[in-house]
């Protein structure tokens, strides 16, 4: 049984970005434990300050390579909202196609290359390609046919260009359309093959119930468009956020701290799962039901398996939208809406494949951004993060350090963080001497 701790792990590996983990106990006493975040800040609010309407779409979804889609599409509905702009039923269905997509390909990249060599006891995804090589060659077939379908309706499958405030520049043909659902219904061998693997793999028996939160809208399954919902019971319009959500600088971290009801709360598939478990595929649910994972679920662990199982829907709801286009047909005259730009302020928000994601702008009268706020998922996580290895921490103290570092390392990539994406500002205090 260890007394004391002294656990230090810089970076924290197989996630993206530079993260920190640090324990400290002292007779059994925590002196400090917290997830650092060293990396320098990016500041991009204020690059978007002064900006042309044009332009936040594109300069935004720089913040990240993995969700860059997400990002686009906060900024152009951040726009819209603004300028009072609004889309077409064909504009909102290959948006929301396009969003399926990344969150398929980044869950993948998570569950199979990042969060697998946990629970398979490797410490990495290459001792994969001897044990498990189907799995492995799933992953990629996976990650290329969703990174394809974002590339043949946005333009490129990272940093989109097609799509744009109002619509679209260029729509995909009918024939790309049924060479889209050719490669989704080829992919459900796979899924179920993974099935059967993922069902081996022994969750860590871990609860903690906290605050989920994510959008949510009554028709489906929200990725792309709805209200912000919260499992503490209240749901409030995306313009409103400030009402509820809050931030705060804490001296360890240039990736700000949120909350919200609580000191704390949780953003990514999980949330969305216990918010939204009903308005899944029945074949998702049927997943989901498999892999074990009973609604409401407070395993964070458990946040591995419902990305995947988010893939198993995206996938699904991706064919009937595809189908859904094939038999109103492609109009290039509804590709885009006229409009007209104007001040004004306006909030987007989706769900990125880590959860509930911001963008707040301010336009002036020359359609020039004099205010940005941007909330990334991974910031709104780290409180969460900090509250679950406090909780996590008693459940496996009779275990070695080793064994101890592993797990709290295996806690905090279950949340699949994107710690570049979060450390996008920070409070600064000029000190004249």
């Amino acid at each position: 049984m260890a007394q004391d701790l002294n656990i230090n792990v810089s970076p924290i590996s197989r996630v993206e970005g530079h993260g920190d983990l640090v324990i400290d106990m002292k007779n059994r006493k925590i002196q400090k434990m917290i997830m650092g975040i060293p990396e320098s800040p990016r500041f991009f609010e204020a690059m978007l300050v002064g900006r042309d309407w044009r332009q936040p779409s594109h300069i935004t979804s720089r913040i990240c390579g993995i969700c860059s889609v997400a990002h686009t599409f906060a900024s152009i509905k951040a726009t819209e909202d603004a300028m009072g702009i609004k889309i077409n039923d064909q504009i909102l269905r290959l948006r929301k196609l396009i969003n399926h997509h990344e969150c398929v390909q980044s869950n993948a990249l998570h569950v199979y290359f990042l969060a697998a060599p946990d629970f398979l006891g490797v410490g990495s995804v290459i001792p994969l390609l001897k044990t498990h090589p189907e799995v492995v060659q799933i992953a990629v077939n996976m990650k290329k046919i969703a990174n394809e379908i974002v590339r043949i309706i946005g333009g490129r499958a990272v940093h989109p260009i097609r799509t744009v405030v109002g619509g679209f520049t260029k729509l995909p043909t009918e024939q790309e359309i049924y060479h889209m659902i050719d490669m989704l219904k080829s992919l459900y061998p796979d899924l179920q093959k993974s099935l059967e693997v993922f069902k081996t793999l022994k969750m860590p028996d871990f609860e903690r119930e906290t605050e989920y939160i994510c959008i949510s809208n009554e028709k489906e399954y929200a990725l792309y468009d709805g209200k912000i919902k919260s499992s503490d019971g209240w749901t409030i319009e995306c313009r409103d956020y400030l009402e509820k959500i809050n931030e705060k600088v804490v001296r360890h971290s240039t990736g700000k701290h949120c909350w919200a009801s609580r000191d704390s709360y949780l953003v990514g598939a999980l949330s969305r799962m216990n918010n939204n478990y009903d308005k899944l595929t029945d074949n998702a649910k049927q997943y989901a039901e498999e892999l074990g994972i009973k609604i409401p679920c407070y395993n964070t662990f458990m946040n591995n398996f419902a990305q995947f199982v988010e893939i198993v829907h995206c996938v699904d709801d991706s064919i009937k939208i595809l189908e859904e286009l094939l038999e109103n047909g492609l109009d290039e005259s509804n590709a885009m809406v006229e409009y007209k730009a104007k001040e004004g302020r306006g909030v987007g928000a989706v769900e990125a494949p880590r959860g509930l994601l911001i963008h707040d702008y301010t336009y002036d009268n020359n359609g020039r951004i004099k205010k940005a706020n941007l909330i990334i998922p991974t910031n709104m996580n780290y409180a969460n993060i900090e509250k679950d290895m406090e909780s996590f921490l008693p459940h496996i103290i009779d275990k070695n350090e080793e064994e101890i570092k592993f797990d709290m390392e295996m806690l905090i990539r279950a949340y699949d963080p994107c710690i570049s994406c979060s450390t996008h500002y920070l409070k600064v205090s000029l000190i004249n001497k």
